[in-house]
Parts: C-alpha cells; structure tokens; sequence
C-alpha cells in the first residue's frame, strides 16, 4: 500500500531564518552593466540578493560550501519566505547539490552540455523520515550530471519539474532508506537519461519529450508522450499509458550567458508531431532575448512599477523572492515572456487578478507559484478575456510550471485559479493547490476555500501534465472544444465536514474532472483520482469524472484510488455512473477506455 500525504506539518512552523553567514562573499567582481553582464562569486547584482552565480574560477570547495548553506535552510523550509537560484555558468564543476524546498538549479549554457556537474543533484527525503510525497517547489533544469555512483536520485512530489538533463547514469524516483520511501511526483521534460529510469515508490509520473536507455517500476499512473525508450503501452497492467509523439508544444524558455559574460533569454521554437529532446541532435532553434529587453523584477516592486515596464514593451524576469501584487498585472503585448527564478512567488493582497493576459498570441509565463493572500480572490490567474473566435495555432500561448496555492502558509481564497479564455493555449505541467496541511491558522474548509483549480473555455487547449487538487467544487471544469489533456492528477479534497457540505442537488460531490455538457469533442489520457476523507464523516462522491455522451469525448486509461484506511466513504464510479466503487479501505480501479456512454476495462 502507498499511503498519501497523511502525515502531515500542521503546526510545523517554517522558521524565519536569516541570510547565510559567508554565502555571499567572493571574488570582487565590478558592478554588471546595465545591458546584463553576468558577475560570479556570489549574488548577481543583476539578478538580485538571491541569486548565486558560479564559474568555474571558483574553489569546488567554496561552492560546495554555499550550496550546503542553501540546504541547510531550505531542506525542511516548506512553508517558509526564503527562495533561492543557484546559476552555473558554463564549465565543469565537482559539487554534490541537494535540493531543497524554494531551490531553482539552473545551468547558464546554451546546451545541457555547457555545464557539467561531476557529483549528484539530489532530491531526497530524510527530512521527513524517507516520506517523499511532501517535497514540493524546487526544479533544475539545463545541466548535465555525471554521479560517481552512477546514481542520480530525484525522489519529488508535484511542482518539482526537472528539465533539459542529461544524465549520464541511472535515475530513481524514490527515497533513499531508511524510511517508508514514499513519493508523489512528478514531471520530467526534454531530457535524456542514459541509462535505466527506476520509478521505485513513485505513485504517478508524466515524462515528456524524453530519452531513456530504459525504464523499470510502476503504481498507478506512468504516462510517456513523445518519450523515446519509454516502455510500451500496457494500461492497466502495468499502468503505462505511452502516446507515441507529442502534438503540440514548445519547451520552457531558459537564462543564458554568451561568451561576451551578457545574459539573455533563449526561447526555444514550436515543434510538432515531435519525440525526444530539441538539443540532443544539435543546438534547439529558437531565439535568444537579451536582458535589456526585461524588467527584472525584485521583491518590494509594485504592480504600478511592473505594469509600466509591460506597458513599455519590457519582457519581465521576477527574481526569486515573494511579490505582494495589490493590482492585477496586464499582458497586453504578444510574445512577452514572464520568466521567474527561485519559485517567484506572487500574491494577490487585495482579490485582485495578479497577471491577465490580453487576447493575443505568444506569450509565455512560466516558473511562478501564484498565491492567495487575501479571504477571496476571483480569479488568481487569467488568459484572455472571455470567448473569442480568434485563433493563435501558429504561435500559442503556453503555461510552463505554473504553481497556485490557497492556504499553506497563509490563509486564503479562491473562486478560481487559472482561468482560460483564449484558444490554442499550451499548459506544460500545472500543479493547482488548496493546501491540505500547512502552518497552523492557514488550512481548513473555511480557512482556505476555493472552488476550481482551472477552468477551460477556449478551444483547442491542450495540457501535459495537470495536477489539481483539494478544490471544492470541480477541480477541473473543462468547457471548451478540442482539449486535450496528456496525463492528470487529483486528490478530492481531505478536509469535507459533512456530506451536506460535498454534493450539489442530489450528486454527491463533485468530479474532479468535469467536461462541459455541451462540449463534442475531448481527449484524455492517463488519469488518476484519489480520495482520502480525513474527517471520520462517511464521505462520499459520485464519480470521479464527468463527461457528456458523446462519441467525439473519449478517456484513455484512467483510474480512481480510496486511501482511506479503516475509515468510511469513497468515490462511487470511476466516471459518469460507470466504474465499480473504490471505498471503505484501500482500493484501486482502472478503466481502459470510456466514450459516449460505453467503459472497457
């Protein structure tokens, strides 16, 4: 059995820590221009107080030291303020990296191959006696790792994305003994793994665009599109859901130093039909932004002050930090590109929006956790601005790692998190949060409400990758035509006081996956629905799923998980009234297909 996250840190108090004694001290290098030349050896004055740039002039020894000091905050640091990037610059370097909650390894090259990391770059979770189902916000991206053991553990739960890897070894998604070793993650993109992938203790697991030498394990949900070497379809036994080639996606937009030591933003190009990685074969097309053209933003920046540099034509870059945002920021211009580092966190202190993006084409917002930070907010983040027949095929709009929060660390509300209007939108891995456990004061049915995760009204939408969960009413309410969903993950929410409190009219509760009923056309592949009702209340909902009858919606491998133990309730159908009950106990169910009406098991 492969409990949830019961064990939870109500109470666990994030400690306010102070800057690390020596982290930033280093070589005297002169102060960055103002068109984004880089300084090493410590904070970038460029990219603020929270950034540690290091080359390969420096002792392993002293970054070594530095990285440990992050850790040391950060490992157990779940719901504290700190955030932190740690940026290599091209080179080769022999460091051992653990990372920690609000920690963001990037490499600065062009390539994976620009930086080298002869040592580990470590996701683990002794923190919380081997239980990985908690470790949460962190990332790395561009870099190759080379572990002496031939090892490379990155053991995560959701809005933990690593991306654009080579690792030139074995992986494991697990835990490292001692422990219950669990661990809910995950999502792994444009990368390579030479050899075997181990997903162990892993619940449920999205790689996208990958290359393995192989992959071994499973639990319940293991989804590979566009993944070379990924194992071949088999749902349910084992449950791997393998979609041969990715339809539509462009890849995260990432930092880059060129040779003359001047940042810029490289934004890799639409592909279609596609399998593997875009640099594996050569350099990725795409285009590269100097750092002139963004405002980079710090923690104190008003939306006044950010919104006249959007209004200006800026780009922005947010660096790592928390951003109370009293006014929503508008998107007005196509192909502007918001880039956080650090988890950037963004908090809407007055209900308001924090980012709306116009009906236009190309626009990327990618890095950033969106959080609540008063009683409700209608809606955190929004694209478009209602229904339009416009149509951005040739140049979409798309969602890299974007994180919402309700409650946690503080409390909140939400009636919605991310809003969609617009067609054509890409969502590249979301995880949607109403916090089920956190500091005290900040969770609870009343505490922190919230009703949708995400609501879809544009056509054409597509998502890999969309993790929803605890929401009060339909976690996902999908209402536009020709979505398409690559892989979901859900738990109901724990915390229902009654079941007079879960159901509208006479249906209890509420899907986690509900498709519009006027909809004629949707897809999805590879979803898992759990519930577990920690409130003794004999809770049940309906169906975990729900879609209209008709032949264009169709559902692929899809399955529903009770974690309730000894306790009562459940979830009554898998989808619409098909599907036997998972209830009273631990139980599993898994549906091969359903359309119009019609399940195969």
């Amino acid at each position: 059995m492969i409990p949830s996250r019961r064990s939870v840190l109500r109470g666990a108090a994030a400690a306010s820590v102070p800057l690390i004694s020596g982290v930033w001290s280093g070589p005297a290098f002169a102060s960055a221009a103002a068109s984004g030349k880089s300084r090493t050896g410590g904070a970038s004055s460029v990219l603020g107080p929270n950034v540690l740039v290091f080359d390969p002039s420096m002792n392993d020894v002293s970054i070594q030291a530095k990285v440990d000091a992050v850790f040391a905050i950060q490992e157990s640091n779940q719901f504290g303020d700190e955030r932190f990037a740690l940026a290599f610059m091209p080179g080769t370097y022999t460091v051992d990296i653990n990372v920690g909650f609000y920690t963001h390894v990037v490499g600065l090259g062009a390539s994976p191959a620009d930086v080298v990391i002869n040592g580990h770059v470590t996701v683990d979770a002794q923190w919380f006696d081997g239980n990985g189902t908690q470790n949460f916000w962190r990332a790395a991206e561009n870099l190759t790792i080379v572990p002496p053991d031939g090892l490379e553990r990155w053991a995560v739960a959701q809005a933990a994305p690593m991306r654009r890897v080579h690792i030139k070894g074995n992986m494991t998604l697990m835990p490292s003994p001692p422990g219950n070793q669990w661990s809910s993650g995950g999502f792994l993109a444009d990368s390579v793994v030479d050899g075997q992938v181990e997903s162990g203790s892993q619940q449920q697991w999205l790689s996208r665009n990958d290359t393995f030498g192989s992959w071994t394990g499973s639990n319940w949900n293991m989804v590979f599109v566009g993944t070379e070497g990924a194992p071949a379809q088999a749902f349910p036994t084992p449950p791997y859901t393998t979609v041969d080639r990715t339809p539509v996606v462009r890849e995260k937009p990432f930092l880059t130093v060129d040779r003359h030591g001047s940042y810029q933003v490289f934004v890799p190009a639409l592909r279609t039909n596609s399998t593997g990685t875009t640099w594996a074969d050569g350099p990725a097309r795409g285009r590269n932004i100097p750092l002139s053209q963004f405002h980079v933003a710090q923690p104190g920046d008003s939306a006044a002050e950010i919104n006249r540099a959007l209004a200006h034509g800026k780009h922005l870059l947010f660096t790592p930090g928390i951003y109370d945002i009293s006014a929503p920021l508008r998107v007005n211009r196509a192909g502007t590109v918001v880039l956080g580092l650090g988890l950037a966190t963004l908090r809407s202190t007055h209900g308001n929006t924090v980012i709306e993006v116009a009906e236009v084409a190309g626009v990327t917002l990618a890095g950033l956790l969106f959080e609540a930070a008063s009683s409700h907010t209608p809606v955190l983040l929004r694209v478009g601005n209602g229904r339009s027949p416009r149509r951005h095929s040739a140049d979409p709009t798309v969602l890299f790692d974007v994180v919402a929060r309700i409650g946690g660390a503080l409390p909140g509300g939400a009636g919605v998190s991310v809003q969609i209007d617009s067609n054509d939108v890409i969502c590249d891995h979301l995880w949607l949060w109403r916090a089920d456990h956190g500091l005290d004061g900040a969770v609870g049915w009343t505490v922190n409400p919230a009703d949708n995760g995400i609501v879809v009204n544009g056509d054409h939408v597509t998502a890999y990758g969309l993790f929803v969960e605890h929401y009060q009413k339909y976690e996902v309410l999908w209402q536009g035509d020709h979505g398409r969903t690559y892989f979901f993950q859900n738990e109901h929410p724990y915390d229902v006081p009654t079941q007079s409190a879960w159901r509208h009219g006479s249906t209890l509760g509420y899907a986690a996956y509900k498709v519009g009923d006027r909809v004629r056309d949707h897809h999805a592949w590879g979803l898992g629905s759990y519930c577990y009702f920690n409130r003794n209340a004999d809770i049940y909902t309906d169906a975990a799923y729900e879609v209209p009858d008709t032949p264009g919606v169709v559902f692929t491998d899809l399955m529903t998980v009770c974690l309730n133990g000894a306790g009562g309730g459940g979830i009554l159908h898998c989808i619409d009234k098909a599907g036997d009950p998972v209830q009273n106990g631990f139980a599993t169910y898994s549906m091969k297909s359903y359309s119009n009406g019609v399940g195969s098991v």
